[in-house]
């Protein structure tokens, strides 16, 4: 929270090397799906500009496993940053080699390089000090806005920061001011909404949430283990047999903190995994044998409503059901639209979380989408994350 911004220094006429998050989607022929992480980092970017600064940009794409594959290049990225900011973002053919080099040493005030995928070198993932030392060298400041990869001790992320003077671009002060009001200082009742498929996944999260929140709601693959853990069938749907103690745990620590946890009295189950199985809803104690759930029922989705509708702080993180398949977005879908409407902080969790909300046509009714899953709930789970903790304190 106590981290120093692009606002904290003079960086009038400096050359600027900043880490975004340009890992975005794109279609067979290299045409960029959804934009929303390249829109994220332009208020960083023209405030910079306006300071005349030389822009150095880096960013991964995909897992290129740290080799040159040309279906990883960034260079429509470069197409659509350009368009979006209406002028030309100069495109470097490597990361730290002759013609990345040149051309930032060469980079006049106000203008824009985009170095290729940092990935392309197995040595970004390794934290390799030289290389970080060598994309160090191409600018004279350090700005990390790319809070999707903040988790990780990359070169990009945290490993520069021993060179330059380094501080955070809006996006990263926008993560950090939400998601940790919600944890340190929320405004009362505060809600927190987990699904997605894995107990195992949401552990840490889980444990700490149950420190700080007033209700703690249960959705997704992961009720099933819930369930599972209190003696019922539950058919087909996922359940991790090896976290059935775990979750009998994690109940009683609800009840020992007085949090009230929520899980689903019904489900929507099918037949088998695919759009358009038989599917019927039924009460959670009595999943049948060879049936598999894949949604929350009418009356969780009722019964969840109603208690958010008395929230004043809702963190949400991971899909209510398997909301790729129309019939079973139906819960995740009620949940988000309730979200929409109520008076309160409303701050979704990146991943999938966030594209059911995009999905939903609801992203502008949130006070705040989270630019990493992975991230945000290590942030949620009050675990120290690499490229927040190397900028400087204020």
């Amino acid at each position: 929270m106590n981290k120093k911004t692009i606002k904290d220094i003079d960086l009038r006429g400096k050359k600027v090397l900043v880490r975004c998050d340009f890992n975005v989607p794109m279609d067979g022929s290299k045409n960029i799906t959804d934009n929303t992480r390249i829109v994220a980092a332009l208020p960083t970017i023209k405030y910079l500009l306006e300071n005349n600064c030389a822009v150095i940009l880096c960013s991964h794409l995909g897992r290129p496993k740290g080799e040159f594959k040309p279906e990883f290049s960034l260079q429509p990225v470069a197409k659509e940053l350009s368009k979006l900011l209406g002028k030309e973002v100069i495109m470097a053919k490597d990361v730290i080699g002759e013609d990345a080099t040149s051309k930032a040493k060469n980079l006049k005030e106000g203008e824009i390089l985009l170095l290729e995928n940092v990935r392309y070198h197995r040595e970004e993932t390794d934290n390799d000090p030289e290389f970080a030392k060598k994309l160090a060298n191409l600018a004279e400041i350090y700005v990390n806005d790319a809070f999707g990869t903040a988790h990780r001790a990359h070169a990009s992320t945290a490993g520069v920061a021993q060179y330059l003077p380094a501080v955070s671009g809006f996006l990263i002060e926008k993560e950090l001011q939400f998601l940790g009001n919600a944890i340190t200082n929320p405004e009362r009742p505060f809600v927190a909404i987990l699904g997605g498929a894995k107990v195992s996944d949401k552990i840490g999260v889980i444990d700490s949430l149950l420190e700080k929140v007033d209700t703690l709601m249960i959705g997704g693959g992961m009720a099933y283990t819930f369930f599972k853990a209190q003696g019922y069938g539950v058919g087909n749907s996922l359940c991790e047999l090896d976290k059935l103690d775990l979750a009998k745990e994690l109940m009683a620590k609800a009840e020992e903190k007085g949090v009230k946890l929520m899980l689903p009295v019904d489900t929507k189950i099918g037949k088998e995994f695919k759009p358009d199985t038989e599917s019927k809803t039924v009460a959670w104690t009595e999943i049948p044998d060879e049936w598999e759930g894949f949604d929350i029922g009418e009356k969780t989705i009722n019964m969840f409503s109603e208690e958010l509708k008395t929230a004043k702080t809702v963190v949400w993180n991971g899909p209510l059901g398997l909301f790729e398949f129309d019939q079973f977005a139906i819960g995740t879908n009620s949940i988000a639209k309730v979200l929409s409407e109520i008076d309160a902080t409303t701050i979704i969790g990146g991943g999938d979380s966030a594209a059911a909300v995009k999905k939903a046509g609801l992203e502008s009714k949130m006070t705040h989408i989270s630019t990493g899953g992975g991230a945000s709930l290590e942030f949620l789970e009050g675990k120290k994350l690499p490229g927040i903790e190397c900028l400087l304190n204020k």
